[in-house]
């Protein structure tokens, strides 16, 4: 089974896909966010493009495990996508993924501004690897 994991912010999406077998997560780009029906219509292609067969949101929590500010606007998040698309949503623990995808992006030794437009796909498929080994 595909899943495709989002990393919600204000401004961007990143996006993963897992392998087919549902057992490896990869970047997969990014949406910027101009409008719901714009990001909709984006998901809705990604979705139909590789067969995704759910969806995983990342919730934001704090250090001390509880949910941070913006987990109510992802839970909405993925309400409302969960109705617009017609496929499952889950949530998932997205805890300190942008940190770790910046420290995996500078040990690259890539550029700041090659790291600003990588960085949430890279959280989003730490999320999503999170949710795949899981899952087993």
């Amino acid at each position: 089974m595909r899943v495709l994991a989002l990393d919600v912010g204000a401004r961007r999406i990143g996006l993963a896909i897992s392998s087919p077998d549902g057992t490896l997560a990869q970047p997969a780009g990014v949406v910027e966010r101009r409008s719901w029906p714009q990001v909709v219509e984006a998901l809705r292609e990604r979705i139909r493009r590789y067969g995704v067969e759910r969806v995983v949101v990342g919730l934001p929590r704090r250090l001390d495990g509880t949910e941070a500010a913006a987990a109510e606007v992802a839970r909405r998040f993925a309400r409302r996508l969960q109705e617009a698309l017609g496929v499952p949503v889950d949530l998932a623990d997205e805890w300190l993924t942008t940190v770790e995808a910046e420290r995996l992006l500078v040990a690259a030794d890539l550029s700041r501004r090659r790291r600003r437009r990588t960085r949430d796909a890279v959280a989003a498929a730490l999320i999503l690897q999170t949710y795949l080994d899981r899952r087993r």
